[in-house]
């Protein structure tokens, strides 16, 4: 008994290949300005600056631009240097720990923004290292929405999870839109 194996061989054009993989269409930047000042007098009296020029950290908004007119504004309400899982299930392995941001997202633009968050979410630590989005309940609350489709004018919040060593020093956190594909790229310090 012979067995036919057939096989279909779909052609793709330079052209094609191309549409599938150029998501952005200039020069990458990476933002740390944020949108507007919002330290409180408290902020102040506790020795955060208000300067125009300054990084942004946690509580601070970036607006940045994705593809086909996708546009949010990125504020980075929460940091947990170290997070505690939901449940005996939801823990890190030996010599890891969980970090966690909670973003909230809100669509600017004029377009739908239909995403996984986490994808384009990374953290660095102060040796250079950096640390893709990971799966895991936390106890500080619900997870960034994997699978989101954020209508024009609407909002999303959620904790997006990290797992570094358990010795890293997380100083700065990045978000990218269209699953960190986007020529844009948000910057949080965290120090």
């Amino acid at each position: 008994m012979r067995t036919r194996i057939h096989t279909t061989v779909v052609g793709l054009t330079a052209a094609g290949l191309l549409a599938l993989t150029a998501c952005g269409t200039g020069e990458d930047t990476v933002t740390t300005k944020p949108k507007a000042d919002t330290r409180t007098a408290a902020d102040e009296k506790a020795g955060a600056t208000r300067t125009a020029d300054r990084t942004a950290g946690v509580g601070d908004t970036l607006a940045l631009k994705g593809t086909d007119g996708q546009q949010l504004d990125v504020t980075l309400k929460k940091w947990l240097p170290t997070a505690k899982g939901a449940d005996e299930v939801n823990v890190p392995p030996d010599g890891k720990r969980w970090a966690a941001a909670q973003f909230e997202l809100v669509n600017t633009g004029s377009k739908v923004y239909a995403d996984s968050p986490g994808n384009g979410a990374k953290a660095a630590d102060s040796d250079g290292q950096r640390f893709d989005a990971w799966f895991g309940d936390i106890a500080a609350g619900p997870a960034m929405a994997s699978d989101l489709s954020l209508p024009k004018g609407e909002k999303a919040l959620g904790w997006i999870v990290f797992q570094v060593p358990k010795d890293s020093k997380i100083v700065s956190l990045q978000f990218a839109m269209n699953s960190g594909f986007s020529d844009q790229t948000g910057q949080w310090s965290v120090k």
